[in-house]
This record gives structure tokens, C-alpha cells and sequence, in this order.
């Protein structure tokens, strides 16, 4: 007889129901083929490369890699993935010629190229451990980078060479540095000319850094990892660029980095080579040309430049596609002018096709549409349902991929992509509104055989931070709070001032002394919700939450044990002067200038006055919140006689592992919010 599994043991199985769902789409450039990711199954976790054709609906596997997920990870590669968020196996990315004909991609440490024209695959026999390899547009050759080394290889195999070499240990060439592809969302170290014949590459000095040391008490005989880490207020890494040449020519390119320390992107398009350049504080951000060294666009704001998505690009004419914050507004800017309304707000730019912008954006924060715009068709909303939409575009044909509070969906003029994943059992129930005072986006979730009358305890399940919403109308956000609900909860999930999409204005807000805010909108809606149903018991609130919503439940009944009663802190950041340059001195100014900030909203010197039940979970191969975060709050309630419990993850890093980690959470908080 088969077993039963439970909720949080198949949300682990399937990386919350991610596993067998199609994604990373790409459309040729003649409109009528897509390439996407997916895996066999809803609990598969082994990615696979297929071909759509979009005008006879055949869907087929371009090739398969023997053993994909067998082999371990390089360090690498593994940080490529966890600076993504990517927990698969297989293939976690791919590059395509210009065509869309000739695809390379990398599974299992093995470097593979396909012809989707004959289907033919061909291992090629570059150096491993191997990460991020990428595709020249004339599809004959292929660039990755072994052990900080940027090599070339061509596509028949042949020519495997190195075009720069480390210096010493500490210097990479073609991988972007921590801040760059944690907190500045560019994964990538080194682009391609539109002719295939050069590359543009950063080379990046990690030794200015401290040394950071992460070891495993699960397996004592392996030596600690050390790693650079840029912790606020300290050194950044020396990012340089080139242009290397394939022949072996190489030009230093000189963006003067000593004002403008973070390379935030590189564009490289038939107009030429493009640099966004930004500030040590952020305050400052330039589109600088290569080639000219005339500066295309530049932003300033006294607190902060916002870096978005996607932006800048130019379209075939060589207008140059950015954005610009007007008052409460991020408009579309297509060469300095607006083309979008006010309080329409651009969130992303997914590409460019000829003179047609595709983008997502939204005037209502629970939601994000797609969009396009071009100089002939002018503004367009594609899609209408409420719900989280994007996109891709090729060849004039766009694919829009939607996920709403009833499915998940990818279509391309009526056709649909197959999903394999898998169906979750908790069905959310979600009832979406705003708060009166500040108009805070606000989800509650009832048990599903709840009757109104029935007193329940409180439970909320917020982010809080500034790098992502919550509350939105895609199911897929609401499995867990629904399951948490299901167990006897009033669930309430809040977004407060500086979460993202409701404008520049309202993130503003996340600058300076942050938490009181946080802790005072979270108030703001379990008052509004208790106001409509009185059954709320507030003598019993529980609060969880993971890296800065671990911060906020940890802050929760630390500084207002008057509202809060229990709390689960998941990879809480502690001691903000332990968190990177870039993330932190956006929003708490350089710890060097004022520490005073760094201070107030740090939590170690709480630790005395815990006066309700805590729970810390943390992953000790961390390497983005480090587990010292943790450690140190445990040390300094221990120190002050606090009890505490204390779950240590070994070999977790700060991507939950696919465990079920609900369950201990779930006893926790039941057993401090029982009725006494």
C-alpha cells in the first residue's frame, strides 16, 4: 500500500510545485519556433531543452544529455545557481546563436551544442569544471569560464584555448562578483560582439575583500571554505573591462572606476558597446558608450538609483529603451522621453524586438501586465486578467506566460505550452483588499472548513522587504500561507512601505531607520483585518518569515511583544553591518560616513528583552545571509538567560532545502499559541 504524503513533504518533493512547469522561453527570430526549459515530471528536478513549433504544435526534446544531474556541482556553478535562486538539476540555462539554430548549453559539468535544425547533439570536449558557457550570435564558437579562466572553444570541437588568464587566485575573468549578481541582478561576466569575433569581459579583483569562512560540523573532516564576501562599509572588488579579441588582441576599457565602482550591465548590440555604470551611494547612474565614451542617459536621485530589470536596450533604429522616475511614477523612457502615463509603473523590460517594446508594468500593485510599445502601435496592455504576467517576443510573435490566482498558463496566439507539473492538494482561498490608513496590499487565508464565529489564532506570513511583493494575484504565492491556514490559523500576508511596485516614492520609504515602519504596517493590517472579523484572537499572533522576513518576525517579539507572541526567523539578518555593500548602503547609507543607522535597526542588543517564544532556522553553508547572523542572536540571548529554540541546516545555504521545514514550524507555533 502506497504511503500518504503529506503537504510540506510533496511542497519540498516539488520545489513548491515548480518541477515539470515550462520556462526560460525564447522565440526565433522568424516568429515560429520556441525553445524552453522543462522537466519530465512534477517531481523531477532535472531539467531538459525543448522545441515548439508554434505553427504545427509539434513539441520535441532537442537532445539529451547522458547522467544530467550526476555529477556535483563546481563552486562555481553552484554559486551561479544559488545567486539565481535555482535549485534544478540538469540544465539550468542555455545560449543560442543568432538564428535561434545552433544551441549550447551545460548539464552535468559537460559542455553540449545542438543543431535544432537536424537535432544532432555533440558533447564538446572543453576544460571542467565549466560555468556559464554562451554561444557566439555566428554560432561557431563557444565561451565558458574554468577556475576563473575565460576560455573559448569552437563549435566542432576543435580550438579549445584560453583568451585571459587569473593573474593570481583572487582575480576571475567572465563571472560577475558577488554584488553584482546578488544584489544587482547581472549574472553575467562577459558578453559577446554582434559579429562573433569579440568579447567584452569583466575581470574582477576579489582581494581588496575580507575572508569569510564557512564549514560543515556535519562532516568534520573537510576543511572550512573560504570565500570574499563584501561586508557594508568595507572594500568592494576592482571591476575592469576589456574587449578581447578571438585572434588575441585585448583593449582595456576605461569607465573610470573610481567613481563609479559597481559595472551594474553591458550591452552589446549592432549599435555598439554599451556600459551601465553606477556609484559607490548609489546616487548616480550612467549609460555610458564604449566606443564614443559619450554618456547616453544618466539617472540621479539623493537617496538612491533604482537598477531595473531588463534596461537599458535600443531598438533596431538605436533608441535607446530606459527608465525614469517622475514623482510617484517609473515611466518608460524610449531616448528620454516618456511613453507611458502616470501611475502606470514599469517593473521589467523582457526585450526587444525591431522597434517593439515588450515590458510588464501595473497601476494596481497586486498585479503586473504585459505591455508593449512602439513608435507605430503606441502603448498596448496584452493581457487583462489579474493576475502576474510576462513575456517573450521574436520574429513579431509573442508568448505570454500568466499566472493568476486560478492557473498557470503559457500561450502564443491560442496555443498552449504543456505543464507537467504537479497539482498542489491546498487549494488557496484568498481574499485580497487594502488597509484604510495606507492602503497596504493585504491577503487573508481562512481555514478551508472555517464557519464564521469560530475564534482563531493569528499567523502572519510576510516578506516586509524591499526586494519582493507578496501580496499578488498568483496562487502559486499562497500554497504555504493556505496549508498554515488549514491547521487552524487566520492568516494575514502584508506588504508594507517599500516593497516594490507602487512607484519610486513608495520604496523610498525602506530608506533610513526601516523596521519600525515594517513592524508598524504589519500592526496597521492585523488591525484592519481583526476590524472585519472579530474572531480574530490577538491575544495569540504568531509571525514567520525567511532572510528579511526572518528579520522581521526575529524584530517582532523583540521590540513589540505587546502584539506579537511567537515568532519563526528563517535566515534572519541580525547584525545589519554583516550584509553586502551594494544592498546595505542603499538603504542604510556607508556604516564608514553614520553607524548610528546600522545600529538602530540591528537586532543582537534586543536580545534581553525576549519575552515570547522564538524560533531561528538557519542554513549553515549560507554564503548570502551568513548562519553568524543567527549564531550571534543565539550567543546573545543565551547570554541573557533567553530561552530559544534553534533549528541549524547543515550543507543548507540560504535557498530552504527540499525538506519539509513547515512541520517544525508548525508544532512551534501551535505549542506557543496554544490556549493557556
Amino acid at each position: 500500500m502506497a504511503m500518504l504524503v503529506s503537504f510540506p513533504q510533496l511542497m519540498a518533493r516539488t520545489q513548491g510545485f515548480s518541477l515539470g512547469r515550462p520556462h526560460r522561453f525564447s522565440v526565433s527570430p522568424d516568429g515560429k519556433r520556441l525553445l524552453f526549459l522543462r522537466s519530465l515530471g512534477g517531481e523531477d528536478p532535472v531539467r531538459l531543452l525543448w522545441e515548439l513549433d508554434l505553427a504545427g504544435g509539434e513539441e520535441r526534446l532537442l537532445g539529451e544529455p547522458g547522467e544530467p544531474g550526476g555529477k556535483p556541482l563546481s563552486a562555481a556553478e553552484r554559486a551561479r545557481r544559488e545567486r539565481m535562486r535555482d535549485r534544478s538539476a540538469g540544465i539550468s540555462g542555455y545560449s543560442t546563436d543568432r538564428a535561434m539554430r545552433v544551441v549550447a548549453y551545460t548539464a552535468g559539468e559537460k559542455l553540449y551544442v545542438t543543431d535544432s535544425g537536424t537535432g544532432e547533439t555533440r558533447e564538446l570536449p572543453a576544460r571542467t569544471p565549466l560555468t556559464d558557457a554562451t554561444i557566439s550570435p555566428d554560432g561557431a564558437a563557444v565561451a565558458y569560464v574554468h577556475e576563473g579562466e575565460l576560455r573559448v572553444i569552437n563549435s566542432d570541437g576543435s580550438g579549445d584555448r584560453a583568451l585571459a588568464s587569473p593573474e593570481h587566485d583572487e582575480i576571475t575573468y567572465g563571472l560577475a562578483e558577488h554584488v553584482a549578481s546578488e544584489s544587482m541582478e547581472r549574472t553575467r561576466g562577459f558578453w559577446w560582439s554582434p559579429d562573433g569575433q569579440q568579447l567584452a569581459v569583466a575581470r574582477v579583483d576579489n582581494s581588496p575583500l575580507e575572508v569569510w569562512y564557512l564549514s560543515d560540523p556535519a562532516e568534520p573532516t573537510q576543511p572550512p571554505t573560504a570565500q570574499r564576501y563584501p561586508r557594508a562599509g568595507t572594500a568592494n572588488a576592482v571591476v575592469e573591462l576589456s574587449v578581447l579579441d578571438l585572434r588575441g588582441g585585448r583593449r582595456d576599457v576605461g569607465f573610470g572606476w573610481d567613481d563609479y565602482e559597481y559595472l551594474v550591465d553591458v550591452v552589446w548590440d549592432e549599435h555598439g558597446l554599451l556600459a551601465v555604470l553606477q556609484n559607490r551611494p548609489q546616487t548616480t547612474m550612467r549609460v555610458l558608450s564604449i566606443d564614443s565614451g559619450e554618456v547616453l542617459a544618466e539617472a540621479t536621485d539623493p537617496l538612491w538609483t533604482t537598477i531595473v530589470p531588463g534596461f537599458p536596450r535600443r531598438t533596431t533604429d538605436g533608441s535607446l529603451v530606459w527608465t525614469a522616475d517622475r514623482g510617484e511614477t517609473r515611466h518608460l523612457t524610449v531616448d528620454g522621453e516618456l511613453v507611458t502615463p502616470p501611475g502606470l509603473q514599469v517593473a521589467a523590460l523582457c526585450g526587444v524586438d525591431g522597434d517593439t517594446v515588450l515590458f510588464t508594468g501595473s497601476s494596481e500593485p497586486t498585479e503586473s501586465h504585459l505591455w508593449s510599445w512602439s513608435a507605430t502601435g503606441g502603448l498596448r496592455r496584452l493581457t487583462t486578467e489579474p493576475g502576474q504576467h510576462t513575456g517573450v517576443r521574436g520574429g513579431g510573435t509573442t508568448v505570454v506566460v500568466s499566472e493568476t490566482l486560478s492557473a498557470f498558463t503559457a500561450t502564443c496566439d491560442g496555443r498552449t505550452v504543456g505543464s507537467l507539473a504537479a497539482s498542489s492538494p491546498v487549494v488557496p482561498k484568498v481574499s485580497l483588499l487594502s488597509t484604510e490608513r495606507r492602503g497596504l496590499r493585504t491577503a487573508v487565508l481562512f481555514p478551508a472548513v472555517w464557519q464564521r464565529g469560530e475564534r482563531l489564532p493569528v499567523l502572519l506570513d510576510p516578506y516586509g522587504g524591499p526586494a519582493a511583493q507578496r501580496v499578488v494575484a498568483n496562487r502559486r504565492q499562497f500554497y504555504v500561507s493556505q496549508w498554515f491556514a488549514d491547521q487552524g490559523f487566520a492568516v494575514i500576508v502584508a506588504d508594507g512601505r517599500g516593497t516594490p511596485g507602487r512607484g519610486p516614492r513608495w520604496e523610498r520609504e525602506a530608506r533610513g531607520e526601516r523596521i519600525g515602519k515594517v513592524l508598524d504596517d504589519q500592526i496597521e493590517a492585523l488591525e484592519t483585518v481583526a476590524a472585519l472579523y472579530p474572531e480574530l484572537d490577538l491575544g495569540r499572533v504568531g509571525v514567520r518569515g525567511w532572510s528579511d522576513g526572518g528579520y522581521l518576525a526575529a524584530a517582532a517579539v523583540l521590540r513589540r511583544p505587546d502584539v506579537f507572541h511567537a515568532a519563526v526567523a528563517g535566515a534572519p539578518v541580525t547584525d545589519e553591518r554583516l550584509y553586502d555593500t551594494h544592498w546595505q548602503e542603499r538603504f542604510l547609507g556607508d556604516p564608514r560616513v553614520d553607524p548610528t543607522t546600522y545600529e538602530k535597526e540591528s537586532l543582537i542588543a534586543d536580545a534581553p528583552k525576549l519575552e515570547r517564544p522564538l524560533m531561528l532556522i538557519h542554513g549553515l553553508s549560507d554564503d548570502n545571509v551568513y548562519p553568524v547572523h543567527t549564531m550571534r542572536l543565539s550567543a546573545a540571548l543565551l547570554a541573557a538567560g533567553k530561552q530559544h529554540t534553534l533549528l541549524t541546516l547543515p550543507g543548507t545555504s540560504h535557498i530552504p532545502p527540499d525538506v519539509d521545514l513547515l512541520t517544525p514550524q508548525l508544532r512551534f507555533l501551535q505549542d506557543a499559541l496554544a490556549p493557556r
